[in-house]
């Protein structure tokens, strides 16, 4: 279950939206407010209750994740990192940038054909 956060977003401000949404996770991490393993609400729950872009979320969530803060769980959500990894890499549910793999066959319009 996904925990209440006290986040706000200012619109005056002149930092982006996704900055300050990183920037009072990552505080509220760095205070213990959020306990390690305590998930996250999803992109798309604390979206709206901002009333900003999902994408403005996903952005802050994907920035505190390279840092090491947070932890993808998959389906199951975003968690907080247990330990202070530095310089931190993704887990999984983390974007792929392997290429795809082929199976070796010729496509049909590459094949000759017989008459």
């Amino acid at each position: 279950m996904a925990t209440k956060l006290n986040v706000r977003v200012n619109r005056k401000r002149p930092e982006s939206m996704t900055r300050q949404i990183r920037e009072q996770l990552d505080a509220l991490i760095d205070a213990g407010a959020i306990a390690a393993g305590t998930f996250l609400p999803s992109e798309r729950e604390l979206a709206n209750t901002l009333k900003v872009a999902r994408n403005v979320v996903r952005g802050a969530y994907e920035q505190l994740m390279d840092a090491g803060k947070l932890t993808s769980e998959g389906r199951k959500g975003r968690s907080v990192s247990g330990g202070s990894r530095g310089g931190g890499g993704r887990s999984t549910g983390a974007r792929s940038t392997a290429k795809k793999r082929t199976s070796g066959k010729a496509s049909k319009g590459s094949k000759a054909r017989k008459k």
